[in-house]
C-alpha cells in the first residue's frame, strides 16, 4: 500500500476562527479526510473496515504551520503513505494553496479490534 492520494477540500467559514483564518486543530479533521479518502481509492471504504470489526487510531500526530489558509481558500491536500508495519500505517500530509505548501503534517494510526486490542492489518493493506 504505497501510494499518493490528492483531495481538494474548499475552507468553510465554520472551519476558520475570528480572523477567517483555518482554526489549526482543523487540518487534523483535513489529514482524516485524506487517510479515509486513499483507503475509499483502494476499493473499500472505513466503514467496511469497521463493519469487519477493526478501526484505526491515531497514535501520533503532528503539524507544522508554514502559512495560514482562510475562508474560501481552495487547498490540496497530498496524502502520501511512508511506511507499512504489521499493526501500524504512518502517514505524510502536504496542505498546498496556489501551487505553495502552506502545511505538512503526519500520523500514525494503529489498527485495533472492538475491545481496543492491537490486530494485525488485513492482508491486502500489507501488500
Amino acid at each position: 500500500m504505497s501510494a499518493v492520494h490528492e483531495i481538494e477540500i474548499r475552507v468553510r467559514y465554520q472551519e476558520t476562527d475570528g480572523q477567517r483564518r483555518v482554526h489549526h486543530a482543523n487540518f487534523l479533521t483535513y489529514f482524516e479526510m485524506g487517510r479515509t479518502e486513499m483507503l475509499r481509492s483502494f476499493g473499500p471504504t472505513y466503514r467496511q473496515f469497521e463493519d469487519e470489526g477493526l478501526f484505526m487510531v491515531v497514535s501520533e500526530a503532528c503539524c507544522k504551520y508554514h502559512a495560514p489558509a482562510e475562508y474560501d481558500d481552495l487547498l490540496l491536500l497530498r496524502t502520501r503513505v511512508e511506511k507499512v508495519g504489521a499493526a501500524h500505517i504512518k502517514h505524510a500530509y502536504e496542505v498546498i494553496r496556489e501551487g505553495r505548501i502552506i502545511v505538512t503534517g503526519e500520523t500514525t494510526v494503529v489498527c485495533v479490534d472492538r475491545e481496543g486490542r492491537v490486530r494485525r492489518l488485513p492482508d491486502w493493506m500489507l501488500g
